[in-house]
C-alpha cells in the first residue's frame, strides 16, 4: 500500500491534503476557492467535522474528524439523488439497491471522490481543459493526540506564510484562520480548536509565534505556484 493511502475510518481525526497533477494550479480563477468550499460543505460536512483548512494555488490542507459509522451510514442511506426521486415518483416501492450495505469507510472515500471529480469537471469546463486535475489517491494522515491536532492547525494556517504569500495570517482570505477572528456561523469547529490550545487567547498567542514544521506533515518537493 502506498504511503498515506490507508482506508479512512469513521470517528477518526485526519490531516487530508492533495495537490494538482504535476503541481498544476487547481484554484485558477476568482471564485474557484469559494466554489470548492461550497462543494466541500455539500459532500464532506455530512460525513466529517472540519477544524481547519487552507486553500493554496496548487494544493490544499484540511483537518477533519470523520463522523460515527451510524451517522455516516444513515446519511448515505437516506440521501436521494435526482434519479432516485424520479424512480420513486414512478414507483413508491423503489429502493436503490446499489446504495445498500455500504461501509462507512466506502462512503467516506466515495464522498471525497465525488467532491474532487465534481470540482475537476467544473474547472475543466471553465478553463477549456481535459483530463485529471488532482493527484490520486488523495493523501491522509491520522491525527492521534490533541497536541498533534493543535500544531497541525497552526501548520495549516501558516501555509500561506510558509509559501511566501504574505506575512500576516489575517491577510489571507482562503484559510480558516480568519474564521476564528469573529463569531459568525461557520462549519469550522471553533470551540474544539480553542480547547486544544487551552483557550481562545492561547490559540492566538500560539499562532503569533514561530514553531518548527514536522516533516511528516508535508512533502518538501511540493513547490507552490
Amino acid at each position: 500500500m502506498k504511503k498515506h493511502t490507508e482506508p479512512l475510518l469513521p470517528d477518526t481525526y485526519y490531516h487530508v491534503y492533495n495537490r494538482g497533477i504535476n503541481g498544476c494550479r487547481i484554484f485558477i480563477k476568482s471564485g474557484n476557492t469559494a466554489f470548492f468550499l461550497q462543494k466541500y460543505a455539500a459532500y464532506i460536512e455530512p460525513i466529517a467535522q472540519t477544524f481547519a483548512y487552507a486553500l493554496m494555488g496548487n494544493h490544499f490542507h484540511f483537518l477533519i474528524k470523520t463522523r460515527s459509522e451510524a451517522e455516516i451510514c444513515t446519511y448515505y442511506n437516506t440521501k436521494k439523488t435526482k434519479r432516485d426521486l424520479i424512480n420513486e415518483a414512478a414507483n413508491p416501492a423503489y429502493v436503490n439497491k446499489s446504495r445498500a450495505n455500504k461501509s462507512a469507510t466506502y462512503i467516506i472515500s466515495a464522498q471525497f471522490g465525488t467532491l474532487f471529480n465534481s470540482y475537476a469537471q467544473a474547472i475543466n469546463k471553465q478553463n477549456g481543459r481535459t483530463g485529471g486535475l488532482l493527484e490520486e489517491p488523495f493523501r491522509r494522515i491520522p491525527v492521534d493526540t490533541d497536541n498533534y491536532a493543535a500544531h497541525l492547525v497552526y501548520y495549516i494556517h501558516h501555509n500561506p506564510v510558509k509559501h511566501g504569500f504574505m506575512e500576516d495570517l489575517t491577510e489571507y482570505p482562503f484559510s480558516s484562520y480568519t474564521v476564528f477572528l469573529d463569531d459568525e456561523p461557520t462549519f469550522i469547529q471553533r470551540d474544539k480548536v480553542f480547547e486544544w490550545f487551552g483557550s481562545k487567547q492561547a490559540f492566538f498567542d500560539y499562532h503569533g509565534t514561530k514553531h518548527p514544521d514536522n516533516p511528516d506533515w508535508y512533502d518538501e518537493n511540493w513547490v507552490e505556484i
